[in-house]
């Protein structure tokens, strides 16, 4: 013990440097620029944000969602990823409980000599039968005086905290990939929708070309012209039929249901009214966003890791009782015995210094990579959020102008129609106008389904997507 005195006041002196866990830099604007409290707002806590998918009022989105967090191959996973480190929490926890196993022989031995001299004393004959039985309880149990137990309790509850957040973000991550692939799926029934409009469009074109061809009022071009349209749109149709039956099956392999037949899914050629999105300041998403929760109990697990390797250091005592009971006969000899037995242990390191030196190190970059992680997740929300928010408002705005845009290029359409079925005008002015109904009315399709899938990602964003009241509080996973 007195080469081991200097060695650990050595050790203490040494890990003042190496134990030393900065803070995270959270340097963050104060608030989002633009995208607050318009008509689209909504005040904070307003909206359940836990089950966003329920603010859209739409019951099959609301079923395929519950049907994938059931079935989903990804949200399994997560739940046997957490059933995993709730395991090893307890595994890492009862090495502090005492340690020990019951045990217990017996053996006979049927001795016969068939050479030499023959002796017969008790407890030592050359024959016979001898019989040894033992049974005993040994026990090991570490007298943690240096607080091992709360810091290794420290490292583990942190690892289950981020199990737990990484399931939960899992989730998020589903059921927003779910709402997605719907919102693209009803956008392509509208473009299936204007599709079959546009093909009935170019067949009244080509009637109308057809019949003033046989009149002789109008060039027999005019109709082969309309004819290129017609199959251009008709193909086209075939097309978004194929694309929508992808995405069909794109949402059963989602909610889990791969063997069902796509029609099974109805999709509506509208894309709906769109929830308001609630404002959030900063400070809330460091509440709610499950990456961001995973990270910090991750800090927390590798701090806790950092003080067990520094209270390595320290001496490890060890208290052994235990309980033996023996018997033996022998030809003459006959003993039963039982004992009591007390002892301790003390475990000090010395020439294994340096090599602790260096895991403690290493320890402490690791924990450092943690904080950075930490960070870069902070810094990633404030980014998804405010990116998100403002784009929704473009979007929304974008909706808007396109709307009125489609409502006069329709009129103008038809106006210009009307004028080439009564040989007012030509057919170039009639496709002209064509066109550009069709170009504005596809462009409001894109922003309405652009705006409904930037929805959904405010929402994830903003952290939805998880029950936050399951899970522990930032000072407990810390």
């Amino acid at each position: 013990m007195r080469l081991a005195a200097p060695a650990v006041l050595l050790a203490c002196l040494t890990l003042g440097a190496c134990a030393h866990v900065r803070s995270p830099d959270l340097a963050m604007p104060t608030a989002f620029e633009g995208a607050k409290g318009g008509p689209d707002r909504a005040p904070a806590g307003s909206i359940d944000l836990d089950r966003w998918w329920l603010a859209f009022k739409d019951p099959q989105l609301t079923g395929l969602i519950d049907q994938a967090l059931a079935r989903n191959p990804d949200a399994r996973s997560a739940a046997a990823r957490l059933t995993e480190a709730r395991a090893n929490r307890i595994e890492t926890l009862t090495h502090y409980l005492p340690q020990g196993d019951a045990a217990g022989s017996t053996k006979r031995t049927d001795t016969h000599q068939l050479a030499g001299t023959v002796f017969n004393f008790p407890g030592f004959s050359s024959s016979g039968v001898s019989d040894a039985t033992t049974a005993g309880l040994n026990v090991s149990w570490e007298v943690d005086i240096f607080g091992r137990f709360l810091a290794t309790s420290k490292a583990v509850n942190g690892d289950i905290a981020a199990a737990r957040f990484d399931y939960e973000g899992a989730r998020a991550s589903l059921a927003a990939n779910v709402a997605d692939a719907y919102f693209q799926a009803r956008g392509l029934a509208i473009q299936l929708d204007d599709a079959h409009e546009t093909q009935r469009i170019e067949q009244e074109l080509y009637d109308t070309a057809a019949k003033r061809a046989a009149l002789g009022i109008a060039a027999s071009s005019d109709t082969d012209r309309v004819a290129g349209d017609l199959a251009q749109a008709k193909a086209q149709a075939a097309g978004l039929e194929a694309q929508l039956q992808a995405e069909r099956r794109t949402l059963l392999i989602l909610a889990g249901r791969i063997v069902e037949p796509t029609t099974n899914i109805a999709v509506e050629a509208s894309v709906g009214d769109l929830p308001p999105v609630p404002d959030s300041l900063p400070s809330e998403l460091l509440k709610r966003r499950p990456d961001v929760r995973e990270a910090s109990a991750r800090v927390a697990a590798a701090t806790g890791r950092s003080q067990t390797d520094i209270l390595a250091f320290l001496p490890t005592i060890d208290w052994t009782p235990g309980l033996a009971w023996q018997k033996q006969s022998q030809p003459g000899f006959s003993v039963t015995a039982q004992s009591v037995i007390n002892g301790a242990a003390i475990t000090q390191p010395i020439f294994s210094i340096p090599k602790m030196l260096a895991e403690l190190k290493a320890q402490n970059a690791r924990t450092e990579q943690a904080v950075i992680a930490y960070e870069k997740a902070v810094q990633t929300a404030f980014a998804d959020s405010e990116g998100a928010l403002v784009g929704l408002d473009y979007d929304r705005k974008r909706v808007a102008l396109l709307t009125d845009g489609e409502a006069r290029a329709a009129r103008g359409y038809k106006a210009n129609k009307l004028g080439y079925d009564r040989g007012l005008t030509d057919l170039q002015t009639a496709l002209s106008a064509e066109q550009s109904w069709r170009a504005t009315r596809s462009q409001l399709t894109a922003a309405e389904v652009q705006a409904a899938r930037r929805t959904i990602q405010v929402y994830k964003a903003l952290g939805g997507g998880w029950p936050a009241e399951r899970f522990p509080s930032d000072k407990q996973a810390r």
